[in-house]
C-alpha cells in the first residue's frame, strides 16, 4: 500500500452553497426513540444525535414527533443506509427525493451515506455490499455523489466500508479510490474506524497502514461501533460489523491514534442491534469524550508553546 505525501491529499471543498454548520467536536450517539426520555432527563448532555434517514421517510407519526422534540435540544446528523451510491443501475429518484424531504425538514448539521450498493432493479437488499475499485465504478460513484449533492444543495460525507471480500476487477486500493472520489466531488469523508479494523483483519493488512494512506484531511466525522468475532472456512479470524456490543479495545486504540493526528472531531458511537439501555451507550460516548478532551488539551498546549 503506497503512502501519499500530504501535498497530494485533497483538501475537501467546504464552500459548497447550502453547507450546514458542523457538528460539535464531541461524542454523539445513534438515537433510538426508546432512549428519548432518558436523554432529556440526563444531566449529561450528549454532543449530538444521529439517525438513519430511512426511519423518517414517512410523512408523520410518532417517530417524527419524537425527533422534532430532540432536534430542539441537540445537533443532528442524518445517516443514509439505502441510497445505494455504488449501484450500477443509477440512483432511485424517489428515494433521493424522500431523503431530501427528511433533510429539508430537520436541517441537520451533517448528511452522510455509505460507499456501497444495496439495490438491484426495483429490489432493496438488506445489506451494504462492496464495489470494485476500478475506473468505471469510480466514474459512476462520483456521478451519483454529484447528483446527491446537487439535489440536497449541500455537501455530503461518504463512509468507508467494512468488507469481507475483494474483487479481482479492482485496479486501485480502497484508499486511492476514496481519495479520488473526494478530489473529484468535493464531498467530505466519514471515517468509520471499526470498519477499518474489520476490513484490515478480514483481508490481512495493517489497520494503521490503511490509515496512513487515507485522505484524513477530508474527514469530518468519525464512527465507532462494536463487532462480532468469527472464523472463516480456513480457520482465520473473520470480523462482522454487527453494531451490537461495546467498542473493542483495538478500535479504541486506533481512534486514539487518529485523534492524535487530526485533533478532536465529531465522533458517533453506533449501537443498532441488541440495543442496551441509555446508560450503557452513554458510557461509550463518555469514553470517546475523554479521548477528545485529552487531545484537545494537548492541542491547546501546542498552540501556547508556539
Amino acid at each position: 500500500m503506497s503512502v501519499h505525501p500530504a501535498v497530494e491529499i485533497t483538501r475537501c471543498d467546504r464552500s459548497r452553497p447550502g453547507t450546514a454548520a458542523r457538528l460539535p467536536r464531541r461524542a454523539g450517539a445513534g438515537f433510538k426513540p426508546q432512549h428519548a426520555d432518558a436523554i432529556l432527563e440526563d444531566d449529561f448532555r450528549i454532543g449530538f444525535l444521529e439517525v438513519h434517514a430511512e426511519n423518517y421517510m414517512g410523512a408523520g407519526g410518532h417517530p417524527h414527533r419524537i425527533l422534532t422534540r430532540m432536534r430542539e435540544d441537540f445537533p443532528l446528523s442524518i445517516h443514509g443506509v439505502g441510497l445505494s451510491i455504488g449501484s450500477p443501475t443509477g440512483l432511485d429518484p424517489e428515494h433521493l427525493a424522500r431523503l431530501k424531504t427528511v433533510v429539508d425538514r430537520y436541517q441537520p448539521e451533517q448528511v452522510s451515506e455509505h460507499l456501497a450498493w444495496s439495490t438491484h432493479d426495483s429490489h432493496f437488499l438488506n445489506d451494504l455490499l462492496p464495489v470494485p475499485y476500478d475506473r468505471a465504478t469510480l466514474d459512476r460513484v462520483c456521478d451519483h455523489i454529484d447528483e446527491v449533492q446537487e439535489a440536497l444543495g449541500r455537501r455530503m460525507l461518504l463512509e468507508n466500508p467494512s468488507t469481507y471480500l475483494g474483487f479481482e476487477a479492482s485496479t486501485m486500493s480502497e484508499t486511492d479510490f476514496i481519495r479520488a472520489i473526494a478530489r473529484r466531488t468535493g464531498c467530505g469523508l466519514l471515517l468509520d474506524i471499526n470498519n477499518v479494523h474489520v476490513s484490515a483483519t478480514n483481508h490481512g493488512y495493517g489497520a494503521r497502514d490503511y490509515l496512513a494512506d487515507f485522505p484524513l484531511l477530508c474527514v469530518e466525522e468519525i464512527h465507532l461501533a462494536g463487532h462480532a468475532e468469527d472464523m472463516d472456512d480456513a480457520g482465520l479470524p473473520l470480523l462482522i460489523d454487527s453494531h451490537d456490543r461495546p467498542v473493542d479495545d483495538l478500535v479504541w486504540d486506533l481512534y486514539d491514534h487518529v485523534i492524535a493526528k487530526l485533533g478532536p472531531l465529531p465522533t458517533l458511537v453506533e449501537w443498532d442491534n441488541e440495543v442496551p439501555d441509555w446508560p450503557v451507550l452513554k458510557r461509550e460516548a463518555q469514553r470517546a469524550d475523554a479521548v477528545l478532551d485529552r487531545h484537545a488539551i494537548v492541542e491547546l498546549g501546542r498552540r501556547h508553546a508556539s
